[in-house]
Formats: structure tokens, sequence, C-alpha cells
């Protein structure tokens, strides 16, 4: 008979350490086991089994004055985490495994200007994604959007009873059977550009939970940002390549 464990105690054997700790590691999403990512800590697998953690990336600063700071926020790490460790206040967030451009507030006058900002709806953001398909023509997609709460979170339904919702999507490249995509968006309702780019039949590749296909990441990236006569811009991340 095969002997059996879960996944988060055979890492925790593995890796020495604690079993919350293991539990942790895959919850964030950078445990791998014969090429795969392990997506429930619960899960049953062979006792002999083995893992592999990918090493997060520490965010970097991007710039830097008396008011703001922007970092270059790399995947696996909340906006709150992050904001946590430079003890700044956050101004908006990012899912977990989006990267780019990410904002912290120095003192509250300049929370406030911000806040103002992105209530009027005066906040340029552009993203960059991954989508499964030949995308070829730009499209607005102005479809409102109602969260639901699920037992793994939130979840982005298109809805006429939801939130207003619109994002302004362009081709950027297509190679194979995947195309890379510029979405910029005003309003940022929650998972926002993951529901509206599955609506119209272009799931972001790794966001399983919109239907996208498995990856090593959801590739989504917060690629530029403007407010307040600030514009910022994050590197195109290294694993942005389609085939």
């Amino acid at each position: 008979m095969i002997q059996t464990d879960k996944a988060y105690k055979l890492l925790a054997l593995q890796e020495n350490i604690s079993n919350r700790a293991a539990k942790e590691l895959i919850d964030r999403g950078v445990v791998y086991s014969a090429g795969k990512k392990i997506l429930v800590a619960r899960a049953d697998m062979k006792a002999n089994a083995t893992f592999k953690i990918e090493k997060l990336k520490k965010p970097q600063i991007l710039f830097e004055d008396d008011d703001i700071v922007a970092i270059d926020k790399p995947p696996f790490l909340t906006a709150e985490e992050i904001a946590q460790s430079f003890k700044l206040t956050l101004l908006h967030r990012l899912d977990k495994e989006t990267s780019g451009v990410l904002l912290l507030s120095k003192n509250d006058e300049f929370t406030k200007k911000v806040i103002a900002a992105f209530k009027s709806q005066k906040v340029e953001k552009i993203y960059l994604a991954i989508v499964s398909g030949k995308f070829i023509e730009p499209i607005t997609i102005d479809t409102p959007l109602q969260i639901l709460k699920t037992k793994s979170g939130a979840y982005a339904k298109p809805s006429k009873d939801g939130q207003s919702a619109l994002s302004i999507v362009t081709p950027r490249l297509v190679e194979g059977k995947n195309s890379m995509v510029e979405v910029s968006i005003q309003t940022g309702r929650t998972h926002q550009i993951r529901a509206h780019l599955k609506s119209v039949g272009f799931p972001v590749v790794g966001d399983e939970k919109y239907g996208g296909k498995t990856s090593s990441r959801i590739m989504l990236h917060a690629w530029k940002i403007s407010l307040l006569g600030y514009s910022f811009t994050s590197p195109i991340p290294s694993e942005f390549k389609i085939n």
C-alpha cells in the first residue's frame, strides 16, 4: 500500500520547518512538486514526494520623496505585507500574484489627496497581461462587476446589478497561442481585469480561478500608474515571455 500524507506535513519534514510555516508557503503559491504548483496544503501526496520552493523576490524602491514611495512589487507578496514592512500607508492594492507598481504614502495630507484623485477617477493605471488566445483588435469592456464572497476568497462576476467597471484592452504582441495585452483602467474593482478578460474569452494565463491555464504565476503586471503629477513605470518581468 502506497503511503501518503498531507502536502504541508511532507514539506515541513523536508524543510525542517513547522507545519504552519509549510502551509503558509503552499498558500502563498511558491511550492512545486514534479514541476507542478501545489495548490492545496491539505492535499494527499505520496510520502516520497519532493518539493521545490520558489525564492521570493524582495520589493525594490522605484521612487521616493517626502510624500510618496513607489515600490516595484514582486509576485507572491501581499500589498499589506509590503506596506507593513515599510511602515507606511497603502494607497491602493494589488493581488498577491500581481507584480508591478505599488504606491505608499508618507503622510495623512498626501493620502487624502490620493483618495480624492481615485474617487474622481484622475488616476491612470496600465497593466500588462499574458492571455490565452490570439488577441488582435482593441476592445473596451464596460461590464459591471458584482463581488461575491466565497470560501476561496472574493470572486468578481459580471452582473447588471454590480458596480461599474471599465477596461480598455489593446493588443501588444501575439505569439503562438498566447498574446500580451495592455489594459488601461480608471475604476479599480476587485479582480476587474481578470474577470473582464475572462468575460471576453481571453483569460489571464496562470489565473485558474478565472479559467486561465496553469502557469508559475498569474501573468498580470501593474506596468504604469500616473496621478497628481507623478508617473511611475515598473520593468516588465522576465517571465512575461509568450509562446
